[in-house]
């Protein structure tokens, strides 16, 4: 062959690529693979789909599976739903990756630790948690990444920013303070066992729930402000993370308010409530009319208020939540919102993920295993000091059952394994 004629080839063959790979990304089919440009991500999917043992690109995310680029956020929905508990949706929980490593977890509502140990991240990567305010369904589920992250590899304090209350009593440091307490039985029990670091108190950063705009968090190019919500009492706020030349936003629970509509304008992706449509509440919770409009529409945001929030901040892409997204609330509630609002929109729901560049936003769901385990810890654990654990009362020993000689021979069996000399109790 002339080497005329290959050109011509070779430039037939990427052209061919560029146009499989744009129309695959139009319709949101073709996958990026790490690293790799457009125009090789294009060539690689046209030989992937003809190839009969090559994996070929999926749309759908799963956990480790894909390098975070170091100018993309990912975003992966942990929880979407509502106080009342149910399997298919979690309360409120986001789960944000940056490109420089970093991980915030904002919210961390009732039942979200599951989906959070589903993403198979080590936990010394999850030590930061943004709470938008105190209500269970935001942060009913931190004892379970405290304690089970200590468990399973955190091997650092748990560090929480959250809101201040209108008093002392219902601010977020008063209540971390207390949840502590109340895992002092089960904290007890651990002295001494496991390795100690991650069961340290809360490492709480409280500030001001009246701030408007005020930065709360700055470190490693990451900046996150606070602004004033309006939902049930004082206290409740929304977060700004801007890195890299993206903006993200949070909106926790919260009447449309101004502070949103003036600093939440030309985020890349912005998420607000959105509730259940008041009928669906009266005819599905059983709410009486007065409650569903109450509730629906002044303590929480409407379909249309949500809608039109949207079309004053104009985001890139907004994320409509805090709803049970079934087969028939579902387009009511898309109905209502398009009533005010033309631009994109996600209605999310649970291990949702969008992957967002200054160029995409790619939109997914994440492929998960049921059967996971924790993740290798990223530190070599460090060995409990066995004084410190506490004793049984001799009537708790009194009633032990004499186990030692079927016991005996796993003892054995990790000691020759693993050079040491451990023993049983007495």
């Amino acid at each position: 062959m002339t080497r005329t004629k290959r050109v011509v080839v070779v430039a037939s063959v990427v052209l061919v690529g560029v146009m499989l790979y744009l129309w695959g990304r139009s319709d949101g089919l073709v996958g990026r693979s790490p690293g790799l440009s457009d125009v090789a991500v294009a060539a690689e999917a046209e030989t992937d789909k003809f190839s009969p043992v090559k994996a070929r690109a999926r749309d759908f995310y799963t956990p480790n599976s894909e390098d975070l680029l170091p100018d993309e956020m990912r975003l992966i929905a942990c929880g979407t739903g509502m106080p009342t508990a149910r399997p298919k949706q979690a309360a409120s929980c986001w789960l944000l990756e940056l490109g420089n490593g970093d991980k915030f977890i904002f919210d961390i509502g009732t039942g979200s630790a599951e989906r959070i140990a589903a993403m198979q991240i080590p936990y010394n990567y999850l030590d930061r948690v943004f709470l938008s305010h105190l209500h269970t369904d935001h942060f009913g589920d931190l004892d379970a990444l405290f304690v089970g992250g200590a468990l399973a590899g955190r091997q650092k304090p748990l560090r929480v920013w959250g809101p201040a209350g209108d008093t002392p009593e219902r601010g977020t440091k008063y209540a971390l303070d207390h949840l502590y307490k109340a895992l002092t039985w089960d904290l007890d029990g651990r002295a001494g066992i496991t390795d100690p670091r991650g069961y340290q108190p809360f490492d709480v950063t409280e500030f001001d729930y009246k701030g408007v705009n005020e930065i709360i968090y700055q470190e490693n190019g990451v900046t996150i402000r606070s602004i004033p919500a309006i939902h049930s009492l004082d206290g409740p706020v929304s977060f700004i993370l801007e890195w890299n030349g993206l903006k993200f936003v949070f909106g926790g629970d919260t009447y449309p308010n101004k502070w949103y509509a003036k600093y939440a304008k030309d985020a890349d992706l912005a998420i607000h409530e959105c509730f259940v449509a008041v009928p669906d509440m009266i005819t599905k919770f059983q709410f009486t009319p007065q409650s569903a409009l109450a509730v629906g529409t002044q303590i929480h945001t409407a379909p249309e208020a949500f809608g039109k929030m949207m079309s004053i901040i104009k985001p890139r892409m907004a994320v409509a939540y805090h709803f049970f997204k079934d087969f028939d609330t579902t387009g009511p509630i898309y109905d209502r919102i398009r009533t005010t609002y033309d631009g994109p929109l996600s209605l999310a729901e649970d291990y949702m993920v969008w992957n967002i560049t200054k160029d995409d936003i790619r939109v997914r769901m994440a492929i998960y295993d049921e059967d996971v385990w924790p993740p290798p810890a990223t530190e070599k654990p460090q060995l409990p000091d066995p004084s410190l654990r506490i004793p049984y009362s001799e009537f708790i020993v009194g009633g032990k059952y004499d186990m030692k000689d079927v016991i005996q021979p796993t003892y054995d069996e990790i000691n020759k394994k693993y050079g040491l000399n451990e023993k049983q109790e007495d």
